[in-house]
């Protein structure tokens, strides 16, 4: 690569570095890009010339045009971006990579390209791809804020989301579990007479009797419908059997969750064959659940929740959404998110005290194991270093039975009142230095002050070691306090510990909920310096959006908005105030981005321009309408219109 000159090639420079993805910089060393180059002049006098970068990722062209300003990002005739003018085309960023693009198109074998058009500067910038195919006809896509979409891992998912229009793997998978939890809950509803709460029990007991069966010890064959040694009698063999081997001690843990998984066997309807399956319903089930969930749970290797979300899917198909339990399940880009947030490490102690299903114990196993350096430390992980509480009884159960599936990390549940236990006994038993956390929500009030979800915050922050770091959803109302107790608990919160920053959230983060949810980072007990700016960030575009039937899914900015946010969490790049602010903070204040946000955006002249434009052809309008009274007595800039 050539050297790099200009503080905008730069900053592009540092963002391909960042995203991992090796360019030539007003050159190429590809033998057949170079030779098209000679005659690519965006003078278009057919003499040489070279975009800002130029390369090959894949089978994909990657060309970048580049200009300092933010004004000379694009010019477009008719909305169609001109090309074919020697005046306008090395004027401005995106005519040029398009001409750049089609020229090589033209001239070499390759049949797909993205060009992108960047103008400004870190603070304030455009980077606008656009896709350009062979025969020259191009598509612009959404403006990203980094390169990452398109480095070697990301690339062809980015070109079937974006261009293709098609549905990845992955998609197709959550599309076909919630099909199947959707299936599986009208199964246990029609045949098994179910109440909500023991479905996912009957699916948990279930997944740990499968398990069994690959140490030959049960088998789906054996549920015959026998009337002495009943389906559920068999089935309760192989859970026993497999708690047992998965080592669940104490003795008294094991009793707890053997009486929650008693359903299995105590119901005759369950146990009695259904004229309609020919068999009985838990036989059907195991089936089912083999061929379905089974497979997702223990075979893919991923931080997805999968019994979390099945458990989900049940609450929403049930006509509720769990707020009535103050239970909402966390999704699995925010359980990984928390891991990045905190810079996790394969040395840290993780600590959830509120752990429904265990979601981020799964999130930060699997982002631990990555890390690690061999099979101790791996074991270490698993054994030692993660920690949950859970109050309700049947999701500690779930909780323990996921993390039984998900290879080991049970050891250390506990079913108590997370509240009920002192923060230095919590201290001692977990050694924990890191703290995640989906409190109950909407659980709080004057009478009962202790289940605000600041409280819990405080809990928890008074819980982990010192220099702890710590990480919370909760919804935006925590964040402004509108109670004396609530207040009172911020006011302590910064006596003793340190605000980090707090995220807004995407609305729909939790789908169907109508929770507005904001992420909150702490270092515990470190008194917050009073001159400390924390940072609030508007993460409301984090590229998810809401498809009908499915719910929550990823578009494909999804990797670039959460690279644009990581590098303004970690203080990489500099944004401007609408994304991120940064402000001292009192106890009173309103923790949100909305409390501190300012316009600190001057205004280009062409959107000076634009504003005058469109008041004048308002009060056109409003003149022709009969209605010139609105203006009477009106200045603009201190002078009356008259003047």
């Amino acid at each position: 690569m050539a050297r790099v000159e200009g503080s905008t090639d730069l900053w592009v420079d540092h963002l391909l570095n960042d995203s991992k993805i090796d360019l030539d910089y007003q050159s190429s060393h590809i033998k057949s890009i170079d030779d098209a180059l000679h005659t690519a002049s965006k003078k278009l006098n057919g003499k040489s010339g070279y975009p800002e970068y130029v390369g090959v990722v894949k089978d994909y062209l990657l060309v970048i045009e580049d200009k300092a300003d933010i004004s000379n990002h694009v010019y477009t005739d008719h909305d169609v971006i001109t090309t074919n003018d020697p005046m306008i085309v090395p004027k401005y960023a995106l005519n040029g990579a398009l001409h750049y693009a089609r020229h090589i198109l033209e001239r070499t074998s390759y049949k797909k390209c993205f060009a992108f058009g960047v103008s400004g500067n870190e603070k304030l910038h455009k980077i606008t791809p656009m896709f350009v195919n062979e025969r020259g006809d191009y598509d612009v896509l959404p403006d990203v804020e980094s390169f990452i979409s398109f480095n070697e891992k990301n690339i062809d998912e980015y070109y079937l989301k974006e261009v293709l229009h098609e549905n990845t793997n992955e998609e197709k998978t959550t599309a076909d579990i919630l099909k199947d939890a959707a299936q599986l809950h009208e199964d246990l509803r029609t045949y098994g007479q179910l109440k909500d709460v023991d479905k996912p029990l009957v699916v948990s007991g279930i997944l740990l009797a499968l398990r069994e069966g690959e140490a030959r010890n049960f088998s789906i064959d054996s549920l015959t419908g026998d009337t002495v040694n009943t389906d559920g009698d068999k089935l309760m063999d192989a859970i026993k059997s497999n708690l047992r081997r998965s080592n669940v001690q104490p003795q008294t843990k094991l009793d707890k969750l053997l009486s929650q998984f008693s359903i299995i066997k105590d119901s005759a309807k369950l146990n009695t064959k259904d004229s309609r399956l020919g068999m009985t319903p838990l036989r059907y089930y195991t089936e089912f659940i083999n061929r379905t969930i089974y497979q997702d749970i223990r075979y893919t290797n991923s931080a997805e929740d999968y019994l979390g979300r099945f458990y989900g899917e049940f609450m929403s198909y049930s006509g509720g959404d769990g707020q009535s339990l103050g239970i909402i399940l966390t999704p699995k880009h925010i359980t990984e998110l928390f891991c990045d947030l905190v810079d996790l490490k394969p040395t840290d102690h993780v600590f959830d005290p509120t752990c429904g299903t265990a979601g981020f114990l799964i999130a930060a196993m699997h982002n631990m194991l990555k890390q690690a350096s061999g099979d101790q430390q791996r074991r270490d992980i698993r054994r030692n270093q993660l920690y949950g509480i859970e109050l309700q009884d049947y999701m500690f159960t779930i909780a323990t039975t996921n993390m039984i599936l998900r290879g080991d990390g049970k050891s250390n549940l506990k079913n108590e009142d997370f509240l009920q236990q002192p923060a230095t006994k919590l201290q001692t038993e977990t050694m924990a230095n890191v703290g995640m956390m989906n409190p109950p929500y909407s659980q709080g009030s004057k009478k009962d002050p202790d289940q605000y979800e600041i409280s819990f915050i405080k809990h928890l922050l008074d819980s982990v070691l010192p220099d702890g770091r710590v990480a919370v959803i909760i919804p935006q109302s925590t964040m402004v306090g509108k109670s004396k107790a609530e207040k009172q608990y911020k006011e302590a919160i910064l006596k003793e510990h340190t605000l980090e920053g707090v995220i807004t959230c995407n609305p729909n983060t939790f789908y169907g909920i109508g929770t507005n949810p904001v992420i909150a980072v702490f270092t515990a007990h470190e008194p917050h310096p009073a001159d400390k700016p924390v940072k609030f960030i508007d993460f409301r575009d984090d590229g998810y959006e809401v498809s009908p039937h499915i719910g929550l899914v990823a578009t494909s900015r999804v990797k670039d908005r959460k690279q644009y946010l990581l590098d303004v969490w970690h203080d990489n790049v500099e944004a401007p105030t609408k994304f991120c602010v940064k402000s001292t903070v009192k106890p009173t204040d309103e923790w949100l981005h909305s409390f501190y946000y300012f316009n600190d955006e001057v205004p280009t002249d062409a959107e000076f321009d634009k504003s005058i434009s469109d008041y004048l052809d308002f009060e056109f309008s409003m003149i022709m309408a009969g209605r010139e009274y609105l203006f009477k007595d009106k200045k603009i800039g201190g002078y009356d219109e008259t003047e």
